[in-house]
This record gives structure tokens, C-alpha cells and sequence, in this order.
């Protein structure tokens, strides 16, 4: 069976309003039949918080340790919750609902599209797996999140390794089109992560700290080998290929391209209107 194309952007270091402006206009173009579904990689300068489309900034984030930080910070499309984007690999994947390899179901759709991250992390070695909650009380909680932190527990087909959650994904469909895009951690600052939510009283900050060291970990932590971003990237990339079946071809916007996603990121994702208000 031929294998079908899709576009590969790895499109480095980026803003955060410029990196959810191209996630949205990918979804955009698709939607539009400009372009085939595409898979991007990228990463954050400044490192930044992103929160999910539902998050209430004043009452769950401590934007003074946002700046103390220099962090920059930006609402995603996406629902789910905060994400500290440091030291970690970004991917993002644009495809049509009618896709014949697409599930109706988000739930089920997450797996297919995880599939290729799932591939990734064997590639480097790392035995990971698909979570899934097993128990009424486990699949209760997957529907109303105790914390606004996003590591802090794996959802339906997330990526666990040694029963910890070492990536993080949301999705969002609109236009027709399935958008999901997520985290795959290299390393993980703890201490600074937990500094950016607010919590009712330092007892249960310290007692949400503790837990998550079960339910979270950063590759490098359990990798036997150090896992360099060209490491990740090259093993994702060919995970991503294998798990969907595809061939990836590279793929660099136009000036055209990039003019819409900077004025994009400027009149939406650099707005406090988006960013603080909900």
C-alpha cells in the first residue's frame, strides 16, 4: 500500500503567540485545502507557561512568578491545563476529521495520533505505554482535574513510562479539522513549575508536589542514555512516520506564510483579551 505524504515543519525556537498562531493556521489552511495534514516540531523562546482554553488566570496562576521567572505566557486553543515549556520537544499534528485513519471519537483519535509518539519513545529505548484508567474512580477524575498543573495526571491514551506520564497532550477540532498538540518532556523543573499555580496553603502545595513525583517524570530522567532535542527530534520524526503510516516531507513557509502567522500572533495571542480574560 503506498504510504501517504504528510508536511514536516520543524520550525525551531519560536514565540509563544507566534507558535499557537502557526498551530492555528495550519488548522486554518487545512480546513481550506491549502495544504496536506502536517506534523510540526518546535520549541519556546522565552521558556513559557501556556495555559488551556478554560483556565481562570487570577484564580489558578501566579503571574508574579510568571515574570520572576521571565517566562513568557500565552492561552492555547486547547483545552487542559497549565504546561511549563522548557526542556522539551512540541509537536503538533493538523488533520481532517474525515480523515480515513481518523476515529470519530477524540478519545480514540488521541490514540492514533499518539501512536507515533508512542513509537518515538521506543526508539529511544523507553518502554512507554498507553494509559488507560482502569478504575470509575480514575476515569471520574480524568473528568474533573483536582490540579491546574497538566503533568499532573495522565489522560485517556497519554504516554506513560515506569507508570509515569512523560508526555502531555490537547486537543481541539474545529473547521473540520483535528488539531492536538502536546509536550514530550526532556528534563523537568520541578521546583519552578510548582511556583507558577496558586494553591489554597503551602501544606497542600508541598502535599501536590510530592505526589506528583509518582505521576510525572522527564526522560532524561529514566533514560539510560542522555537524550540530546536532535536525539528526540530524529526518533519522534521516525515514530511519527511509522505510527501513522506516512512519509514526512520537510517543509518551510513561504514569506506570504509567515506575515499571516505573525499578524495572527499579534491580534489574538498577544492580546490580554485572549490571554487573561475567561
Amino acid at each position: 500500500m503506498k504510504k501517504e505524504t504528510w508536511r514536516f515543519i520543524d520550525s525551531g525556537n519560536c514565540s509563544p503567540s507566534y507558535n499557537m498562531a502557526l498551530d492555528e493556521a495550519l488548522l486554518d489552511w487545512h480546513s481550506e485545502g491549502k495544504i496536506p495534514p502536517t506534523i510540526r516540531f518546535y520549541g519556546w523562546d522565552p521558556a513559557t507557561l501556556s495555559i488551556g482554553y478554560f483556565q481562570k488566570v487570577e484564580k489558578e496562576i501566579n503571574l508574579d512568578a510568571v515574570k520572576e521567572h521571565g517566562l513568557g505566557f500565552v492561552r492555547r486553543p486547547t483545552g487542559g491545563r497549565g504546561v511549563l515549556h522548557e526542556h522539551e520537544l512540541t509537536y503538533s499534528v493538523i488533520v481532517s476529521e474525515e480523515h480515513p485513519e481518523m476515529p470519530r471519537t477524540v478519545t480514540e483519535a488521541y490514540r492514533v495520533i499518539s501512536e507515533g509518539i508512542l513509537k518515538g519513545f521506543q526508539g529511544l529505548g523507553l518502554e512507554a505505554y498507553f494509559a488507560v484508567p482502569r478504575t470509575a474512580e480514575e476515569r471520574e477524575g480524568l473528568k474533573n482535574p483536582r490540579s491546574a498543573v497538566c503533568f499532573d495526571a495522565p489522560s485517556w491514551y497519554e504516554l506513560v513510562v515506569e507508570g509515569r506520564k512523560v508526555a502531555g497532550s490537547a486537543q481541539t477540532r474545529q473547521k473540520g479539522v483535528i488539531l492536538q498538540h502536546g509536550s514530550i518532556l526532556l528534563d523537568l523543573d520541578e521546583d519552578k513549575l510548582f511556583s507558577l499555580f496558586n494553591y489554597p496553603s503551602d501544606r497542600v502545595k508541598e502535599r501536590m508536589q510530592r505526589a506528583f513525583k509518582s505521576k510525572a517524570v522527564a526522560m532524561n530522567e529514566i533514560s539510560s542514555v542522555p537524550v540530546t532535542m536532535e536525539m528526540a527530534k530524529e526518533a519522534f520524526k521516525k515514530g511519527f512516520e511509522e505510527g501513522l503510516n506516512i512519509n514526512l516531507e520537510p517543509y518551510e513557509l513561504s514569506e506570504e506564510e509567515t506575515q499571516y502567522v505573525v499578524d495572527l500572533a499579534e491580534s489574538r495571542y498577544e492580546s490580554d483579551e485572549w490571554n487573561y480574560k475567561r
